[in-house]
């Protein structure tokens, strides 16, 4: 069965790019290249990359890159002329094999965490697993917040789930417009916490950040996004694995 976000990718494609939330890769890759200590020759799983956009950043930084997304559509258009030591696979993040394997591991921008409702914990603790002991994850997740602050009109908010529901209209390469169901999950930092520590991972920071504006904010009202950083512990730790 298909995930309902494979439509919305065939349909949107390399416009997907256009997106003002897509601008700001350059600066998302620095942060994260500085927070994680990431150097060349590192590993690092890009879990719901998209048509690559962090992927192909962190490999222009000679970082070795395996971006994985359930998009045919978006690992093609990842793939197309992509720089030497990134490399894409379609696949579902809920049931990734990767066994301690990388040195680090993102989900950005709701590639992958937050798209799968009641099975984000999958998701993430497939991200744990792939990483070597030790080493350190990033994702972003939707401010529950946030959502509820501004919450519009066309939105339909469940607060039992923590799902958000809208119809959206999406632009294709050719301008033409459809209309499709989303639907996210949205967290408080307290959440985002027991979810990384039921994964086998421990939370090292939590910061409040927009796309193109990561940085070390304090939790708040005010951005619509969480950026969580995670760490695998080392071998030998309480859920540390015996790698």
């Amino acid at each position: 069965m298909r995930h309902w976000f494979e439509a919305v990718a065939d349909h949107t494609g390399s416009a997907y790019l256009r997106y003002s939330f897509t601008k700001g890769t350059d600066q998302e890759v620095a942060f994260l290249v500085d927070e994680l200590g990431l150097e060349p020759g590192m590993r690092l799983l890009d879990v719901g990359c998209g048509p690559g956009r962090h992927a192909r950043a962190l490999a222009r930084r000679g970082i070795e890159v395996v971006g994985l997304d359930i998009s045919e559509r978006f690992v093609s258009l990842a793939r197309d002329g992509a720089p030497d030591g990134a490399v894409f696979v379609c696949g579902d993040a809920r049931s990734m094999a990767y066994d301690a394997e990388f040195d680090a591991v993102i989900s950005l921008c709701q590639g992958a965490f937050g798209l799968v409702p009641g099975e984000d914990g999958d998701v993430l603790r497939r991200m744990v697993a792939a990483l070597r002991p030790g080493a350190r994850g990033a994702m972003t997740a939707f401010s529950a917040y946030f959502q509820v602050r501004w919450l519009g009109e066309a939105d339909d908010f469940d607060p039992g789930a923590g799902v958000n529901h809208e119809l959206a209209l999406v632009r294709d390469e050719e301008g033409r417009d459809a209309t499709f169901d989303l639907w996210t999950s949205v967290w408080t930092p307290r959440e985002l916490r027991y979810a990384v520590e039921a994964a086998g991972a421990h939370v090292d920071a939590l910061w409040s950040v927009a796309p193109g504006d990561y940085g070390r904010h304090a939790p708040d009202l005010d951005h619509p996004e969480w950026l969580v950083v995670f760490r695998r512990p080392p071998a030998g730790a309480p859920g540390g694995g015996g790698r």
